[in-house]
């Protein structure tokens, strides 16, 4: 089983996007093994976006994920990475799937309702920046 990182972005959570976006993740085999809600600060969301420090988006992402609270959770499941990734849909919401969560709710590039993990490093480093051990719980499939 692998496990990979999520966020309902402030966006989301202002739409009440919350239980749909969550929906959507169980619908397709996920599990919720860890979850909470949290409200960055600005040096938080630097350090959470640091892979990004250069690039040109990098101040308007980091202010708009430090803007609201967000809801982070822990997906587990088989290739939970690519999957999350596959449902969530492209960055550009214009070139989403039609189906997917960007391309029902995004508004832009940038509040695109949701984020998830590109690979195995990245997940294991986003998991342990919001989550301990003693957070993430194992779930048996009934």
């Amino acid at each position: 089983m692998e496990r990979t990182l999520s966020i309902v972005k402030p966006d989301g959570v202002s739409k009440n996007l919350i239980g749909e976006v969550i929906k959507r993740f169980e619908q397709n085999g996920l599990r919720v093994v860890a979850l909470k809600m949290v409200k960055l600060s600005k040096t938080q969301a630097e350090g959470f976006y640091a892979v990004h420090k250069d690039k040109p988006f990098f101040q308007s992402l980091t202010d708009f994920m430090s803007s609201g609270p967000c809801v982070v959770m822990v997906l587990e499941g088989k290739d939970a990475i690519s999957k999350v990734r596959e449902i969530m849909g492209a960055t550009d919401p214009k070139k989403a799937e039609t189906g997917t969560i960007r391309r029902d709710f995004a508004q832009n590039i940038e509040r695109n309702i949701v984020h998830g993990s590109d690979s195995k490093e990245s997940a294991s480093f986003e998991i342990s920046y919001f989550f301990n051990a003693l957070e993430i719980h194992e779930r048996r499939e009934e």
